[in-house]
């Protein structure tokens, strides 16, 4: 699920002094005509906030409705999230079965075709789009309307929420597209380590799924597709959020309309379990002959959406690999060996991964991976200095802070706050709690999430030149791009 960042206030504007203004006493001459104080202006204030709150309420077939009044334009954006229709709940034969429903849903229902469906949307100046995570116990139907044209819009969205067809010549014309697709992604060196690490890290659990397969997508047929909607896509845990030219009042009443006919169905949805937790370092090698480069990928396990080290791992996270910090300065500035390095982690319902990344020529990929596991090494053993910890915080709150000219991201931190029962103030006290992240919370969930037994390495190049390499680390398990493991 994604991550929210946030931010300290910013002083952007730049102070000017007349010629006959004088500084005050102590202070330093303003710098000669085309010289430069090479400071930044920086507010050390902590940024205060009081986030508009949505209205709530709740349909009749149990459907959880927010909404984000924004009157200055006639437009309205919402997103339907159905719990239990992603990824997630895909039979372990099939995966990519929720998304494949998912996408086929927008291509036609029992009344509109999928021509229909594209002139009627393009002449309203609407969308609509429908999607399910590979993993995710989520799938998503999202749009945006005129608001004086929010009734056909929530008509169609409605239709293909409930009334699918699943046109067979549909389903053929989309296994043909994606077939070519799927076969694509294969070439790429950044999918095939991504599809290795998450098996490494998360094994059979859902969460290692990146992608359907070419099998999975043979096996699909419109009675899977069929199935798989009438179970799966029910309002008993769905939410609804609307942001812009709209009232909660108006809001209900017209999804009470559209969705008359989606019933509530009192079927539990089956909760979500954690992975298995790692179980030591590994060292993994995917062999693609006369690569040019090879694609480093060093990570782990890391936390769920509602753990309490969320923010420390956080700024740890912006310190290593951020824009522009460590890992990019160092591999890239300082040494040249890559256009570019960073990490990011995923969280929500489970235990979500850590990363780090960075594409390197063949030939340095022994300085490269060694300098890497360096920069995490470095996290563990020692403290940020003050300084540094303090820009990161700084370009964190900055960032939740631009978020927030956007109602439908505000918007969307109230449905993280709903879909993972985040207290109340939550958001009205983000930046306070990014604050409050001192260099000891930074080193010690460095020291915990990033232990060195717990590192899983993954390498994508020329297995004849980098086993070596990878040899020193550990025993190498070579794959070829088909994911077969070579002996």
């Amino acid at each position: 699920m994604r991550r929210i960042a946030g931010v300290f206030g910013l002083v952007t504007c730049l102070l000017t002094v007349s010629p006959a203004a004088q500084p005050p006493a102590g202070a330093q001459a303003p710098p000669a005509p085309g010289g430069f104080k090479n400071k930044a202006p920086v507010s050390k204030e902590i940024l205060k906030v009081a986030l508009p709150k949505p209205k709530e309420a709740d349909l009749s077939n149990g459907m959880h409705l927010m909404v984000l009044e924004d009157h200055r334009a006639p437009l309205v954006n919402f997103l339907l999230i159905v719990e239990g229709a992603g990824g997630y709940y895909d039979p372990p034969d099939m995966p990519g079965l929720a998304g494949f429903a998912a996408t086929l849903m927008r291509e036609g229902t029992e009344g509109r075709t999928s021509e229909q469906i594209s002139s009627d949307l393009d002449r309203l100046a609407a969308t609509v789009v429908a999607s399910a995570g590979i993993s995710s116990p989520f799938a998503t139907i999202s749009g945006s309307a005129l608001s004086d044209t929010m009734d056909p819009v929530l008509a169609i969205t409605a239709d293909v929420l409930m009334h699918p067809s699943f046109a067979q010549a549909e389903v053929d014309r989309f296994k043909t597209r994606t077939q070519a697709t799927l076969m694509n992604q294969r070439s790429q060196p950044a999918f095939l380590a991504s599809e290795r690490f998450q098996r490494v890290v998360f094994g059979e659990h859902p969460a290692a799924r990146v992608a359907a397969t070419p099998a999975s997508l043979k096996a699909v047929t419109r009675d899977a597709l069929v199935a798989f909607h009438k179970a799966h896509y029910i309002p008993d845990r769905a939410v609804i959020a609307m942001s812009g030219d709209i009232t909660l009042p108006v809001a209900k009443q017209k999804l009470e309309t559209a969705l008359a006919g989606w019933h509530k169905a009192g079927t539990p949805i089956a909760a979500t379990a954690e992975p298995a937790p790692v179980g030591g370092t590994s060292v993994s090698l995917v062999s693609r002959p006369n690569s040019v480069q090879t694609s480093l990928v060093v990570g782990t396990q890391s936390l769920d959406r509602t753990s309490p080290d969320y923010e420390a791992l956080t700024v740890a996270n912006r310190v290593i690999g951020g824009p522009n910090a460590r890992l990019f300065a160092h591999l890239r500035e300082q040494k040249g060996y890559t256009y570019g390095a960073g990490s990011g982690f995923s969280s929500g319902r489970f235990r979500g991964s850590w990363s780090a990344s960075t594409d390197v020529r063949t030939e340095v990929t022994d300085p490269a991976l060694t300098d890497l596991l360096d920069e995490i090494r470095q996290m563990r053993e020692t403290p940020v200095p003050d300084e540094e910890l303090a820009n990161i915080k700084r370009a964190i709150v900055a960032g939740f802070a631009r978020s927030l000219e956007n109602p439908t991201a505000i918007l969307n931190n109230y449905i993280d706050s709903y879909l993972y029962r985040l207290p109340a103030n939550y958001w009205d006290t983000y930046p306070d709690r990014i604050d409050a992240i001192t260099a000891a919370d930074v080193q010690r969930v460095a020291q915990k999430y990033w232990a060195a037994d717990r590192l899983q390495i993954v390498a994508v190049g020329d297995a004849s030149k980098i086993s070596p390499v990878l040899a020193k680390l550990g025993t190498v398990q070579t794959f070829d791009a088909e994911g077969n493991t070579v002996k």
